[in-house]
């Protein structure tokens, strides 16, 4: 089976109990959990992605600051950043204020802001986080616009090995993750520059680790009680509430934060909550069958997915406010004060608010109006752009976007032939996303026919990220949206690597084959990732360098 591969683990021969450890723990743990693995093992999982962390954060971190210039949507999310800070609200630029841009290169931000509030589209977590570079570096250095997706990007890099590691249990296939994330282009673009998507990939994959820990914990807790109990004579399975409760499971609380706090970034995140809060559900489903729980539904539903959806959604929820606590606090923040002149009561022939939401507190009223309008807003963007998109051609990155250009001649920003380009484009390593493309199919084969498990983990991580857009095709949307399922894509890519592997008890022929052509692959995506680093980061190459890269017409 294509889960028996992957895991690259499960052996021809069955293994003694672990000493100290019942017979019936021991095989419960194997069949929820697969095999044991060693220290070494274990502790590689971490060493080989922590290495290839650090790399992956030089090469994030190095001359960061380079263009010294606002940068395609930074124009909106680093002003908006500083004024934040500043204002603790987005604070609107007023139209006779020329070049705002330039302000801030020259590092006069303050003159570019008016007095009035600003209507915004994107919630303000990913602005704070912004700002805090912008204030621990200065408002004048281009450094601190980009610290904060920086740091994301990079601690990016680690948490797609642990995942890695929980899915295939395999810290070779753990550190190939991080090694394609590292190389990955619109990854490592949107660790560079200073707006939102990295920040949205960043939570939507912490939360995507935090649910994979919950089900490793979830199912040893299982296992452990499950064989207590059988072991016992107390085992219910038969019963309506078949099977024990596991208890606080911490691991939620955190996934719950972090998909608040990538709402709290775009709203955008909010199909993950779909996404993830299902498939732990199903996971628990799973789990609880495997133990032999026969009313396995049933005790999922009371003992598991009632408390997730309390839990992980409430906690959303909370964190989501809480990242507005700016606009709370303000007193003239947009629309902060819309509720006292719509009372949700009609008093002295003032209208009343009639929609649903009228027995909220005045704050909360507010912030729903405030949320309408912004939703208004992004849908109208709907003008046409040089660099738009269908989300039917991410996969293949058939119109990557365009950052930032600039043509020097000779002489100018060191340019030593006659035209000169200077580039920023978020173009993503072909060698994944068209490997990842194939891929697709061999992980709907492995999930529909299969049943496994990690194929549907993965495509769930894609489809939360890529599927919503298809319903949006009539609004201004770009391929570097595609930036929040980059990590699936490479584990989708990681899927296939580990069936190259093949088993542990294939012949040593056949295994040795196998790391050589998964070898060959990561060095190929390194190539290219090098072969576009120009490009990446804004480097002045000749022209017909610049054309080298442009391999299609459409990625002009």
């Amino acid at each position: 089976m294509a889960s028996t591969l992957l895991r690259g683990a499960e052996t021809a021969t069955p293994q003694a109990p672990e000493p100290g450890v019942s017979a019936t723990r021991s095989m419960l743990r194997r069949r929820l959990l697969g095999r044991p693995r060693t220290a070494q093992e274990r502790l590689w999982a971490w060493l080989g992605p922590a290495i290839v962390t650090v790399l992956g954060g030089v090469l994030r971190f190095w001359d960061l600051g380079r263009p010294h210039q606002l940068v395609f949507d930074e124009t909106y999310y680093v002003k908006q950043g500083w004024s934040l800070i500043q204002h603790g609200q987005e604070v609107r630029v007023p139209s006779d204020v020329k070049s705002p841009d330039a302000l801030f290169t020259n590092g006069t931000p303050g003159l570019a802001y008016g007095t009035e509030p600003d209507l915004v589209v994107h919630p303000p977590l990913g602005k704070w986080l912004i700002g805090l570079g912008e204030k621990m570096f200065g408002i004048g250095d281009s450094f601190g616009w980009r610290f904060a997706v920086a740091l994301l990007g990079t601690i990016a890099i680690y948490l797609v090995g642990r995942a890695a590691w929980h899915l295939f249990r395999s810290a070779y296939l753990a550190t190939i993750a991080s090694i394609l994330l590292a190389v990955e282009g619109m990854e490592f673009v949107h660790s560079r520059v200073g707006i939102l998507d990295g920040i949205v990939m960043f939570w939507a994959l912490a939360t995507f680790v935090a649910i994979l820990a919950d089900r490793d914990q979830a199912r040893a807790r299982l296992a452990d009680k499950v064989a207590a109990m059988r072991d016992g004579g107390t085992f219910a399975g038969r019963s309506l509430l078949g099977g024990p409760n596991l208890g606080l499971r911490p691991w939620r609380w955190v996934a719950g934060i972090c998909l608040g706090l990538g709402m709290g970034t775009k709203w955008s995140v909010g199909f993950y909550l779909v996404a993830y809060g299902l498939m732990s559900v199903w996971w628990d489903l799973g789990a609880r069958r495997a133990v032999g729980v026969r009313r396995w539904v049933s005790a999922t539903f009371l003992k598991d997915a009632i408390p997730a959806a309390v839990i992980m959604v409430g906690l959303a929820i909370g964190t989501y406010l809480a990242t507005w606590t700016g606009w709370f606090l303000s007193k003239d923040g947009y629309d902060r004060t819309w509720a006292q002149s719509n009372p949700a009561v009609k008093d002295n022939g003032i209208a009343a608010d009639s929609s649903l939401f009228g027995w909220m507190p005045d704050s909360l009223r507010s912030l729903w109006k405030y949320h309408s309008e912004m939703y208004e807003s992004a849908a109208s963007i709907t003008s046409k752009h040089d660099y738009m998109s269908n989300p039917w051609s991410w996969m293949v990155q058939a119109r990557p976007t365009s950052y930032f250009y600039e043509g020097p001649k000779r002489g100018e920003q060191g340019c030593d032939v006659d035209a000169c380009s200077k580039a920023i484009t978020s173009l993503g390593n072909v060698s994944i996303w068209w490997v990842a493309t194939v891929a697709l199919a061999v992980l709907l084969f492995a999930w529909l026919l299969r049943r496994d498990w990690r194929a549907a983990a993965i495509l769930g991580g894609i489809a939360a990220g890529w599927l919503p857009w298809f319903m949006y095709q009539e609004r201004t949307i770009f391929t570097f949206y595609a930036v929040t399922f980059a990590p699936y894509v490479v584990l989708a890519v990681v899927y296939v690597a580990g069936l190259v592997l093949g088993k542990e008890t294939d012949s040593p022929h056949r295994r040795k084959v196998g790391r050589a052509v998964v070898g060959g692959y990561v060095a190929l995506a390194v190539a290219f990732f090098v072969f576009w680093w120009p490009i990446y980061t804004a480097q002045v190459i000749p022209y017909s360098q610049w054309d080298l890269h442009m391999w299609f017409r459409s990625w002009v």
